[in-house]
């Protein structure tokens, strides 16, 4: 038997807990994370007493290798000790929206087959409204500790300081590569949330590959919250190279370019809107001394670009998405405006026609991507086989994005291949808005589409039947809404009509709803003075 360079990375390049475990006895006393606030600063040695006290306390909770644990909660030190202990078990960290709420909360608690969960005491709350499916214990951070609930062992989340921080936990067997690292929510866009299971592979590949020119002396900014890939692929980046982050719980316009300057941040991944909000400022002390040099463009365009050269930033763009590890990639500062790249080292790319045949230079079609190595994508859905089969078919992972390819071999994103909405960096899915807003007594019916707003990006319209004999209140129907969808899923618009557009096997011609767009009649909050803005928790 001859000798073979395996092509699955070692278990202590990947994995969290060996990264850690070399970190910490390498560079103790290098910064792994500064926090705005009062927080104190942590070192490499801090994450990882704080990690062992957490994975020791979780553990005498009954938490095993292999479980899937929910941590609900905002940005700050909590949940990075958390996602680190519960990967220190061998355990799956499974992050949740702190914007659920009614059916899609119950939709993911049942997803997401967890026992053990650890919420802010506002979000736990929340809980009282829904099925609980599996929960068996909650730990709750800030706050009252909710009212018990039969079957759930409730407790503050003091109780884990009451770990041992001086001794790795026991493991049943090492933890593998190819291990799932954490479940990853995806926003919904044809149908209800899936489960996207994420290997160490699949997670150290993005963070390896997401920020070039990086080195161990930089910071990334984490102000994008911690349950979605952007905001996770900097925690990976610092396991990779033992770096630093620095950590926001939220991005503000207004206190953005002091805050970058007080954390010391080098790099950051620069949304679209936040672009905009940026781009409209003037430009201060804060912007001109800025640390940053190098911006992550998501999307990449004049707008954004335009920001970066006034700042000094270096900047680039990428195709990403939960299920994949920064396929596309551009070089730094690209001459092609626009493009979000070309596949990296170790990556094909197709653009396909519904049929997976292959289409022309410059027509627009799906991407198909897959990966030279095992377990680079991700590695499938949650309890849900035919939506892995369906991503999976004829050997190829199909994004659901639709692309165009130039001569050149240069990508462009243009759209989703089926309906979706995207607004101040979520991606909302029709379907969901539509199952909340069709389940008021008096709708019969209801479509949910996008259309611009003048910030350039999406807002929701949603197009009501009202119910036989009933008339649409569009104020009490968007109140309806408020409690039932997260804040960023809360339409803008309703349009009341008699009867939606069909084809002649009723389908429901939402091209034709979104190419008519905010008609005259169609009511608008923002123009009624209601605003509607995320919740903020309390300390």
């Amino acid at each position: 038997m001859t000798d073979r360079a395996s092509r699955i990375p070692a278990p202590e390049s990947v994995v969290f807990r060996s990264l850690l475990e070399r970190h910490a006895a390498e560079r103790p006393d290098a910064p792994f994370a500064v926090f705005a606030g009062d927080a104190p600063d942590w070192s490499w040695a801090d994450l990882l007493a704080r990690t062992l006290a957490a994975a020791n306390a979780l553990r005498g909770l009954g938490v095993r290798q292999g479980d899937h644990v929910l941590v609900w909660m905002e940005n700050g030190p909590e949940m990075i000790r958390l996602w680190t202990a519960i990967n220190h078990l061998g355990a799956v960290f499974v992050p949740m929206n702190t914007a659920y709420k009614g059916g899609l909360l119950e939709h993911v608690l049942r997803l997401s087959d967890a026992r053990v969960m650890i919420a802010h005491a506002q979000l736990a709350a929340r809980l009282s409204e829904v099925d609980p499916a599996g929960l068996e214990v909650i730990l709750t951070q800030a706050g009252e500790t909710p009212a018990p609930r039969p079957g759930i062992a409730m407790h503050p989340i003091s109780v884990l300081e009451a770990g041992s921080s001086t001794e790795a936990p026991p493991l049943e067997r090492p933890i593998q590569p190819w291990d799932t690292q954490a479940i990853l929510f995806t926003s919904g866009t044809t149908g209800p949330s899936k489960a996207v299971l994420s290997s160490y592979v699949q997670f150290g590949a993005c963070a390896a590959h997401s920020y070039p020119s990086t080195t161990a002396e930089d910071r990334g900014l984490i102000h994008t919250p911690l349950f979605h890939v952007t905001g996770m692929s900097n925690i990976g980046w610092a396991m990779q190279t033992g770096g630093s982050i620095a950590v926001l719980e939220r991005f503000r316009t207004e206190t953005f370019w002091a805050d970058v300057r007080a954390l010391g941040a080098t790099f950051m991944v620069m949304m679209g809107t936040v672009a905009t909000f940026l781009a409209k400022r003037p430009r201060d002390e804060d912007e001109a001394s800025t640390p940053l040099r190098l911006a992550l463009l998501a999307p990449s365009n004049a707008e954004s670009e335009a920001l970066c050269r006034r700042v000094g930033l270096d900047y680039y763009s990428v195709f990403n998405m939960s299920e994949t590890s920064t396929p596309i990639i551009t070089a730094i500062n690209p001459d092609v405006p626009g493009t979000c790249g070309r596949p990296r080292p170790g990556i094909e790319a197709r653009i396909v026609d519904e049929h997976d045949d292959e289409l022309p230079v410059g027509a627009v079609g799906e991407l198909l991507l897959r990966a030279d190595d095992p377990w680079v994508l991700c590695s499938g859905y949650h309890k849900n086989p035919e939506a892995t089969a369906a991503a999976w078919r004829n050997g190829w992972f199909h994004t659901g994005d639709a692309l165009r390819r130039d001569a050149a071999g240069n990508y462009f994103y243009v759209d989703r291949v089926k309906d979706s909405i995207r607004r101040r960096g979520e991606n909302i899915s029709s379907f969901e808005v539509e199952i909340e807003i069709q389940s008021h007594a008096d709708v019969a019916e209801c479509a949910a589409v996008a259309v611009t707003s003048e910030h350039g990006e999406d807002d929701v319209l949603v197009a009501v039947v009202p119910a036989p004999g009933a008339e649409i209140d569009p104020a009490a129907l968007l109140d309806y809404a408020r409690k039932r969808m997260p804040h960023y899923m809360v339409p803008r618009y309703f349009r009341v009509m008699a009867a939606l557009p069909k084809t002649p096997t009723l389908k429901v011609q939402k091209a034709e709803l979104r190419r008519e767009g905010v008609v005259e009649g169609v009511w608008d909050r923002e123009a009624a003075g209601i605003e509607v803005k995320r919740e903020t928790l309390g300390a």
